[in-house]
């Protein structure tokens, strides 16, 4: 079939490159465009308690403000607030009342936004939108700044901003724009890489504009599903897009070219070595496909809503990619035939691989001893993975010298850590009558006495049914210890509490992220598993073989494994962090279990495909190994080296992620695809590819009869051995 593919894609290049234009243009004018949205109403499943708080807050009590963000006053001197500095908070808050900012609707600060100790005073800024994170909500704090150092002169206060909102303004400054980095670093590095590796402008440039004719089709298809109703995804996936795309677009590139050079250089004409290839690599590139399409298809399974939306919109991205992969390169690089690596001669001999022929002979030589090793140190580094601590407070990643970080601190000089963001209690007449006050001043003692924080007094619903209590925590409401409290304590005492006839929900902050904490432990025992079957099927049915994927998937969990708990002892253990990036397990999952398997299929294949040509065990590994080193080196480090950029961030979350996934698939592609996959293989011989039996592929290319119409063996590896 792939082999058919290939040749109608050659014999009509011109045909098969207008159609891609004609359908990325069409796509480009007439598909919407993908929105920012800030609707977190499906983040979380309504049977979660802070989401049913959240519903019966904005129903019962519609008046009810939080601020987006808190300004911090202080005296310059950190001193207690005199009767002057009182009068002049009262005038720079004036002030900022009296300007007019998009998206605030009120500066407030009363009585009580004065701390006890008399050195800290709060002024509340009420944004016209629920969302704190809007992007005229933080332009407007960046203003209120600014305006701020103008109405502070000639006092004797300072003050600064903190809160959700000068948060959020505060991440996306240090970050920079992450999105505009990732893309100049991946097209950089593909450049790079594919100039050294081919030493030929055209194929250095050419992928990238494939790649990027794929992008527009791809957004295209998603934000169309999207406005057709299908489909949930925003513009704040297109980040995660552009590195999905470039990740597998290059590794299904590279897997094509370096087949097609070998044909080449074995004598084969351009056209006829070009639908070759695709006939020998196709089913490869789309098993690779495959298992990335279904591992993101598996996150249908979550129960968070991100993640929903997120899955169905990267598996099309892909499919999108292996259509191109099987018909557009084909169609552009036979076309161009030689001259696409022009001016580059060295591309008509073999190179020597010697790094690649010496691992591939010593792997067929000592293969217990190569299995041991790469398996051991996999095994070693995975230990770290049960001193993993979940992090949700993204405020602790952020460099100390920020204002929103300073302000926060200095507001814990005089109020709760949990002062701006309390937890609520509700309490919920079950037949829907009034509420007893008397009850209410009892329950109110009772959560107080547990010790967690000031209750508020009870603020009552105009039909007396339901009641509000907000509960200061006397630490930060991200803090694990805050999340504690929300999960364990603080619900069992409200909910203990509760008179009778009424029942009792918690929700805030805190009791959000606990909620969303056990979501996330609950989708890893579900989508891991359900995405590790379905893998596990495809793998068998490429390799015709039910042994073959268990120890290839026993492999991808090591890797896991390894590449979570080298991200442990980096961060928590040597650099001393409190935790790590609570969705770091997702992140690995998605882009080194599920795009790194990539390596294991393409090395596997070729393993099954050498076995098929009548080679033994030793044979084959020594052969796939040197063969396919070059191809796993180059895309590996493509990769790697996109996300690796974001080591260069001063965002701790962001350094996180950028070394777990560039370690991630470096170890994927050098240990377990070049030793460790090669090394079991050939322990078990040709009960890998059991019940395919002795011969398990007539291999693509082969006769019939299971010969080789042309059978290159390298020199070096023969040598080697």
């Amino acid at each position: 079939m792939f082999g058919g593919i290939g040749r109608l894609a050659v014999r009509r290049p011109w045909l098969t490159i207008l159609a891609w234009i004609v359908v990325a243009v069409a796509l480009g004018f007439a598909a919407p465009q993908l929105k920012p949205t800030s609707d977190q109403a499906d983040f979380l499943p309504s049977s979660y308690e802070s989401v049913q708080v959240g519903r019966l807050q904005e129903k019962v009590f519609p008046q009810q403000e939080t601020p987006a963000a808190v300004v911090v006053f202080q005296r310059s001197d950190e001193g207690k607030l005199t009767a002057a500095d009182r009068a002049d908070l009262r005038e720079v808050v004036s002030g900022l009342r009296d300007r007019r900012f998009d998206r605030i609707k009120s500066v407030k600060a009363d009585a009580g936004s004065v701390s006890p100790n008399g050195r800290i005073a709060l002024a509340g800024i009420v944004a016209t939108v629920d969302d704190p994170y809007d992007t005229g909500v933080t332009e407007s704090v960046k203003d209120i700044r600014a305006a701020l150092k103008k109405l502070l002169t000639g006092t004797e206060l300072k003050a600064g901003t903190t809160g959700p909102a000068a948060t959020a303004l505060d991440s996306q400054e240090s970050a920079g724009d992450t999105d505009a980095m990732i893309m100049q670093a991946t097209l950089l590095l593909i450049i790079v890489l594919l100039l050294i590796i081919f030493r030929s402008p055209l194929i250095a440039i050419l992928p990238v504009l494939i790649i990027g004719l794929t992008f527009v089709v791809a957004t295209g298809l998603i934000s169309t599903a999207v406005e057709a109703g299908g489909l949930q995804a925003d513009s704040s996936i297109t980040a995660i897009l552009i590195v999905v795309l470039f990740g597998v677009g290059t590794d299904y590139i590279l897997f094509l070219l370096f087949r097609y050079r070998e044909l080449l250089r074995e004598g084969h004409d351009p056209r006829p070595a070009m639908s070759e290839a695709v006939g020998r690599v196709g089913e490869t590139i789309a098993s690779a496909a495959g298992a990335v399409i279904v591992a993101f298809l598996a996150l249908l399974l979550s129960s968070l809503g991100m993640l929903r939306a997120m899955g169905p919109a990267l598996a099309i991205s892909v499919a999108v990619t292996l259509a191109a992969a099987l018909t557009l390169v084909p169609a552009v690089f036979s076309m161009l035939g030689r001259k696409a690596f022009w001016p580059s001669k060295p591309w008509r001999t073999r190179p020597r691989h010697r790094f690649a022929a010496r691992a591939g002979a010593l792997t067929a030589r000592r293969p217990g001893l190569v299995a041991a090793l790469s398996g051991g140190l996999l095994a070693a580094l995975a230990v770290g993975v049960f001193s993993f601590n979940p992090a949700f407070d993204s405020e602790s990643s952020l460099p100390k010298d920020l204002e929103s970080v300073r302000a926060g601190q200095d507001m814990q000089r005089g109020f709760a850590a949990g002062q701006t963001d309390p937890s609520w209690v509700l309490l919920e007449s079950e037949d829907g009558g009034r509420l007893d006050r008397a009850d209410l001043d009892t329950y109110r003692r009772q959560l107080a006495a547990a010790g967690f924080g000031e209750v508020s007094p009870a603020v009552v619903s105009p039909k007396g049914d339901v009641a509000q209590f907000g509960v200061v925590l006397k630490v930060k409401p991200a803090s694990d210890r805050a999340i504690e409290l929300a999960a364990g304590p603080l619900r069992d005492t409200a909910h203990r509490a509760a008179p009778d006839g009424s029942r009792a929900l918690v929700g805030g902050t805190s009791a959000l992220l606990a909620d969303i904490q056990h979501a996330t432990n609950r989708d890893y025992s579900v989508v891991f598993p359900v995405a590790g079957i379905a893998i596990m099927v495809i793998l068998g049915l490429l390799l015709r073989s039910v042994v073959a994927p268990w120890y290839l998937m026993l492999a991808v969990g090591l890797g896991f494994g390894a590449t979570l708990g080298s991200t442990v002892w980096l961060f928590q253990d040597i650099r001393g962090e409190q935790g790590l990036l609570f969705t770091l397990p997702v992140i690995v999952y998605l882009f080194v279990v599920a795009i790194g398997t990539d390596y294991n299929i393409l090395m596997v294949a070729r393993l099954r495909e050498e076995t098929g040509r009548g080679r033994s065990p030793a044979e084959a590994v020594r052969e796939a190994v040197t063969r396919t080193a070059s191809t796993v080196g180059a895309a590996a480090f493509i990769l790697a080296g996109t996300f690796g950029v974001l080591l260069l961030a001063e965002n701790s979350m962001l350094q996180q992620m950028g070394f777990a996934v560039a370690f991630g698939i470096l170890l994927t592609a050098f240990v377990m695809a070049l030793l460790l996959v090669p090394a079991v293989t050939t322990l078990l011989g040709r009960r890998a590819w059991w019940p395919g039996g002795r011969n398990p592929s007539a291999g693509e290319g082969a006769r019939p009869d299971g010969t080789e119409p042309h059978e290159p063996v390298d020199a070096v590896a023969r040598s080697a051995t």
